[in-house]
């Protein structure tokens, strides 16, 4: 079961607790609520010299979701568990419309400023802000949980495909090879590359085997580029035949396939950019940063019995992972970035030019918008209590995002604020249906 945050008076972090020990100290007055995501209490006396146990927090980043677990490492008790979604696509989408208006713009020679492009310095360790974002979420909720739980310790999947090793199946030698971890490096990256899929018949949910796309007996290597995944009929079907005869009656399929196996895997490389960086500011920290592979993270996981999820990917980083772990009652807190808006001063029409009045005031009598405020309205047509994410008007009467739409015209002086708004939103994992952040009314 998941584990509730505590910290003393002075904000010291202490051992998480049990969630029914936490209900008793709400409920006898010893504690407060400092924040709900995750979910944090503050002690109302200063705890002298506790008796801390140290935790490890594990991480499987990845290019649209990084897994996130924290592990007891004497016990295997996992005691936090979290999937971070990434904004990088979003953030790449906002770059390129905002390049294509102003690359129109000196076009039309409306207003002219040459490009500065060709003269840029880029800084040492410099990368793109798609790429940057994923690196800074992920640190930044380290040290969030630095804050909140006495950490040890740091694992982290740096490499998640050895592609070299691929290549040249002997640089490591044989021993790497043949061992336990045999084969885990090449199948993983070759379910990441087609999509978990036969690549033939595009069957799924069933055992995949690996295929050469150019047999062996007519002189097909072992390259990772001449490599893809069948169910086992089609690889029998297709036996030693040239796959231009086997797909002469589908070549759209044909062509797909020949041009997948030479295509690089965008999320892989996105992973290879930026876990050195990620690397060198997780040991910036502090903590001691154990390093895995991906291949690794899946033969733990498997020896396990463990399903195909983030957070378990997460919980079975590197070698320190317990030999059991326990997991009953876990659910993942699902964190999604958001941002914090844009720097844009006003809205602009298709060819850029100003079609809005300019932003207002940011905070508007204390409240923010995306702020998660609950309203007890106790007069009026929207009498009822509202809880949900808010949006700010000048005029002091707000707007609430809940389960069953927005509610309009609620007065700030009917709100309280439960969670300020910090560049992200929360849910429970699959387990539950219901979205924390909104409440019916």
């Amino acid at each position: 079961m998941s584990k509730v945050f505590v910290v003393d008076a002075n904000k010291h972090p202490l051992n998480p607790v049990h969630p029914g020990y936490a209900r008793l100290l709400l409920k006898q007055g010893k504690a407060a609520v400092l924040r709900h995501y995750p979910f944090v209490l503050i002690l109302h006396a200063e705890v002298e010299m506790p008796q801390l146990e140290p935790l490890r927090v594990k991480l499987d980043p990845g290019s649209k979701t990084t897994g996130l677990a924290l592990v007891k490492d004497a016990t295997g008790e996992v005691i936090f568990a979290a999937e971070i979604t990434h904004r990088g696509a979003e953030i790449k989408h906002a770059l390129d419309g905002r390049r294509g208006v102003r690359r129109g713009r000196r076009q039309r020679d409306t207003r002219y400023r040459k490009p500065r492009f060709l003269n840029c310095r880029r800084p040492k360790g410099w990368l793109p802000p798609s790429l940057e974002s994923r690196v800074c979420n992920v640190v930044t909720w380290v040290k969030r949980l630095m804050r909140l739980c006495p950490l040890a310790a740091i694992s982290q999947e740096l490499v998640r495909f050895d592609l070299q090793a691929m290549e040249n199946p002997e640089i490591a030698g044989i021993a790497y090879q043949q061992g336990t971890l045999a084969g885990y490096e090449a199948r993983e990256y070759l379910l990441e590359k087609w999509g978990r899929k036969c690549c033939y018949c595009g069957a799924t949910r069933l055992p995949l085997q690996i295929e050469h796309i150019q047999c062996r007996a007519k002189g097909g290597s072992d390259r990772i580029s001449n490599l893809c995944l069948a169910c086992g009929p089609c690889n029998l079907k297709k036996g030693t035949l040239d796959i231009q005869v086997f797909l002469a009656k589908k070549p759209d399929l044909l062509k797909r396939i020949l041009a997948r196996a030479r295509a690089p895997l965008a999320d892989a490389a996105a992973v290879n950019s930026t876990r050195w960086a990620l690397y060198e500011r997780l040991q910036a920290l502090g903590l001691p940063v154990e390093c895995g592979s991906g291949g690794r993270t899946k033969f733990n996981r498997v020896s396990r019995g463990l399903e195909k999820t983030h957070w378990h990917d997460a919980a079975c980083v590197g070698a320190s992972t317990p030999e059991i772990l326990h997991i009953q009652g876990i659910v993942p807190l699902l964190i999604n970035a958001q941002g914090y808006g844009c720097r844009q001063m006003c809205n602009v029409n298709e060819i850029g030019f100003p079609c809005s009045k300019p932003k207002g005031a940011k905070k508007v009598k204390g409240f923010q918008t995306g702020d998660i405020v609950r309203a007890i309205v106790t007069s009026g047509t929207k009498q009822g209590t509202y809880m949900g994410r808010v949006l700010v008007r000048a005029t002091g009467s707000f707007d609430i995002r809940t389960k069953h739409g927005r509610v309009q015209g609620i007065s700030h002086r009917f709100c309280t604020p439960i969670h300020r708004r910090d560049g992200y939103s929360y849910k429970q994992g699959a387990d539950h249906a219901a979205d924390p952040t909104q409440s019916t009314r």
